[in-house]
């Protein structure tokens, strides 16, 4: 579902919000279609709950969620 690049010089949240934004456009991720918790997302991926909180806000803010 989500990639993560550790070696990219891209920030990990916006890497979330491309790959969000991405799977929505897509079709792949519908309306009504669960996300992964805050916590659930930073523990896969073993970053900082912050970081989720900040890509799943400015998906919020534009509109995707």
């Amino acid at each position: 579902m989500l990639q993560i690049d550790y070696r990219s010089g891209d920030a990990l949240y916006l890497q979330i919000k491309t790959n969000f934004k991405r799977l929505i456009l897509s079709g792949s991720l519908k309306e009504n279609d669960a996300i992964p918790s805050v916590r659930k997302l930073a523990s896969e991926f073993a970053i900082n709950v912050n970081t989720v909180q900040r890509a799943y806000r400015e998906l919020e803010q534009e509109g995707y969620i």
